[in-house]
């Protein structure tokens, strides 16, 4: 009884923000670009486009996106992007920035600068060759040209449509996993708090350049329970059968995003007529995990597609089995949450995201 009180409750709430974002002023309409920054949680396909092996445009990856298709994001179906996007009334979902069929109209909509495998050091990417996220800002330097040419030349107008897009930044996790647990290069020069800050310090450079090129919405995601990944779970070599959440990499997360919090106020205040939100993905992940049937989930520690303890970009492919219903799994391979979670995280942000813009009503004109 109480879960379904609670799930009443969402629904309600969720009723309450839309009613409100139709109310104010057509706050949805003054929203009209998307801008994604981040890993492959965000990523909706420009490692397509790149020489790397971190993939995701093959089946069964993309089995429940419309038409079936595998368009290189790294689930069953539709990111959270996509489904922000909807919820904005832009449209289904977010193309790749690096897509050489973008159109014009799109491009103005708003687009996807994420790759998989991605974080804000740059030695997670150097094996991977995916696109690191310091070079994702050169990717949105060309874009606030090509924007620019698609306008006219006119600079206000483009000033304009950056300034009242929804910037989405979600990045960290590999950059934990393949430099300090799994790959421990990193713990040669820091403690676990000295990296956090390491990271914390390149994500404030990075949001500061955003700002300095026109980005005044901005939505920061936190860390997700790293040690209930799948992948993680079947890393730690004494016991990788127990499926067991590792409780040091999740109080590692937890830290690393209290700091986050605290950073993203201090930025707010340095950073005038800018709003920057916190989206916290933990909270909904380990309730997800904690109260699977609240969410329909019979499965949150192991990915759908085959053994789901290892399997993810290449060694999910069309000859790997999947579980046959990806809905009832959290995860979708052994690193990635299936479409029915990225729906639950986005409609929980959905509320997260319009509770704060709306308490600033001068930030939607």
């Amino acid at each position: 009884m109480a879960s379904i009180n609670i799930l009443v409750m969402i629904i309600l709430l969720h009723i309450l923000v839309l009613y409100m974002i139709i109310n104010t002023s057509n706050s949805r309409e003054k929203l009209p670009t998307i801008l994604v920054f981040g890993d492959s949680t965000v990523d909706t396909g420009n490692n397509n486009y790149i020489q790397t092996l971190f993939k995701g445009n093959f089946l069964p990856y993309g089995q429940d996106f419309p038409g079936k298709i595998p368009t290189g994001r790294f689930s069953d179906g539709k990111l959270v992007p996509d489904f922000l996007a909807n919820f904005l009334g832009i449209k289904d979902t977010v193309p790749p920035f690096l897509d050489p069929n973008l159109s014009g109209k799109e491009l103005v909509s708003g687009v996807c600068f994420a790759s998989g495998g991605s974080g804000f050091d740059d030695l997670t990417t150097a094996v991977s060759k995916v696109i690191p996220v310091s070079k994702q800002i050169e990717m949105f330097r060309d874009y606030v040209v090509r924007l620019k040419g698609i306008v006219g030349g006119d600079e206000e107008k483009v000033k304009k449509i950056i300034g009242s897009a929804l910037i989405v930044i979600s990045a960290g996790t590999n950059d934990f996993i393949f430099n300090f647990y799994d790959i421990p290069s990193r713990k040669l020069e820091f403690n676990i708090s000295g990296y956090q800050d390491f990271l914390l310090d390149r994500l404030q450079s990075f949001v500061k350049e955003l700002y300095d090129l026109g980005g005044r919405k901005m939505v920061i995601a936190g860390l997700p329970p790293i040690g209930c990944l799948p992948i993680q779970m079947t890393a730690k070599f004494e016991n990788p059968f127990a499926r067991i959440c590792l409780k040091d990499q999740n109080s590692d997360a937890q830290s690393y995003n209290y700091k986050l919090a605290k950073l993203l106020s201090r930025l707010q205040s340095l950073l005038p007529k800018c709003k920057i939100i916190y989206a916290d993905i933990y909270r909904p992940l380990i309730d997800m995990i904690d109260h699977p049937k609240k969410y329909g989930f019979v499965e949150t520690k192991r990915g759908c597609c085959g053994s789901g303890v290892l399997e993810a970009a290449f060694l999910c492919n069309p000859l790997t089995p999947t579980c046959g219903r990806p809905s009832e799994f959290l995860f979708w391979d052994s690193i990635h949450p299936t479409q029915s979670a990225y729906q639950f995280i986005s409609q929980y942000l959905e509320i997260e995201i319009y509770s704060k813009l709306l308490s600033d009503k001068h930030l939607l004109n």
